[in-house]
């Protein structure tokens, strides 16, 4: 009876622990939206109300959009040459490799090139950013400027929100150009279809839609790769241990984000059109 009663008991504390976890896991997601949803509109707030800094911004482009050019290109390129392959070789069954470019095009301007640009530029500025930040906060810095009078979000925020914003529509459009090439030198080079061909149906498949929506999705992540990046590194404490946990949280963050916002979208797009 004693040990039936002992077995009740740690199977009582047993689910006690499973609902503690859950419900602090629940208080963090609920406060990390809350603290993630109050810098956006303050970030906002702050760039339509106050004097832009014109010079940190376009270093910030810098570093955000040329930097990552070339990271761009290899992922977008060989995400084309896979896309074609793969594609052809299921549309071989039908004899239909000439369509081969329509999937190309439209895969690539609607999803895969704005979700793997963001998706690497989160990887490597949002990183950067979250890092940056998380060193200023425990090294102090940030209270050094508070004390300056200096508001933290004008002066490292708005900056590094609007380069991100409007680098990632660029490098999207970039992104798209890249992809698509990779998929005409296999169509052309590989599956035997004609220059003329595969630029007159990837032209023809194509809609001013289908290029927008990628670049609206791409606006988007660009805001929250900023934000969320941002928001982990003000929140860095802990020493050197605090980054690199900041750091981590805020590149899992930003690609959970960016994947739950295109589905958003997606679904968005396809009701409204």
């Amino acid at each position: 009876m004693a040990k039936v009663s002992l077995t009740y008991l740690r199977k009582i504390a047993d689910i006690q622990k499973w609902f503690g976890k859950l419900g602090r896991y629940t208080v963090e997601l609920f406060e990390g939206s809350g603290g993630i949803s109050i810098l956006f509109w303050r970030t906002l707030a702050t760039a339509m109300s106050t004097r832009l800094r014109w010079r940190a911004t376009l270093e910030q482009a810098y570093k955000i959009g040329v930097a990552s050019l070339p990271l761009v290109m290899l992922t977008s390129l060989f995400t084309g040459i896979v896309l074609a392959l793969q594609s052809s070789y299921q549309l071989r069954l039908f004899s239909a490799e000439q369509f081969t470019s329509d999937l190309v095009a439209l895969s690539i301007t609607r999803e895969l090139g704005p979700v793997l640009t963001a998706m690497m530029v989160a990887g490597r500025v949002g990183a950067s950013m979250a890092a940056e930040l998380g060193t200023m906060k425990v090294t102090e810095q940030i209270d050094a400027l508070k004390s300056l009078a200096t508001d933290p979000i004008h002066y490292l925020v708005v900056p590094r929100f609007l380069a991100s914003c409007v680098m990632l529509v660029f490098l999207t459009l970039y992104a798209d150009v890249i992809g698509i090439a990779g998929g005409y030198c296999v169509g052309v080079f590989k599956l035997g279809i004609s220059h003329y061909q595969y630029f007159n149906r990837t032209v023809t498949a194509l809609i001013l839609k289908d290029v927008y929506t990628g670049l609206i999705k791409a606006f988007v992540f660009g805001i929250v790769i900023a934000i969320v990046s941002c928001y982990f590194g003000f929140k860095t404490k802990g020493g050197a241990e605090g980054v690199g946990q900041s750091t981590t949280m805020a590149v899992v963050v930003s690609f959970i984000s960016i994947i739950v916002f295109d589905t958003f979208f997606t679904g968005f797009f396809y009701l409204i059109f």
